[in-house]
């Protein structure tokens, strides 16, 4: 599937250098329970669909974000089926 071929997925609490990061590129923490690490691109916040995501989100769960980074407590799947729509675009 292209979308796994383009996220980079680690573990959660994994150590990552910085340079794992791609210029243009951001890590979100994805997951309801057990948290994984996606590597997205930043263009991807531009977009009304996962503008939406990230509403819903806030709306549900507030925006706490304990490990510096953005975290989104959805399923893979949902997040998966967002960023698969994305790339259609």
């Amino acid at each position: 599937m292209a979308i796994r071929r383009m996220l980079r997925r680690y573990k959660y609490g994994e150590r990552r250098s910085i340079s794992e990061v791609p210029k243009g590129y951001l890590v979100v923490y994805v997951g309801e329970n057990e948290r994984l690490r996606f590597v997205i691109p930043i263009w991807y916040l531009n977009k009304p669909l996962f503008q939406e995501l990230l509403y819903r989100i806030e709306e549900e769960y507030g925006f706490d974000h304990p490990k510096g980074a953005l975290t989104i407590p959805c399923s893979y799947d949902l997040f998966l089926e967002v960023t698969s729509q994305l790339c259609r675009l």
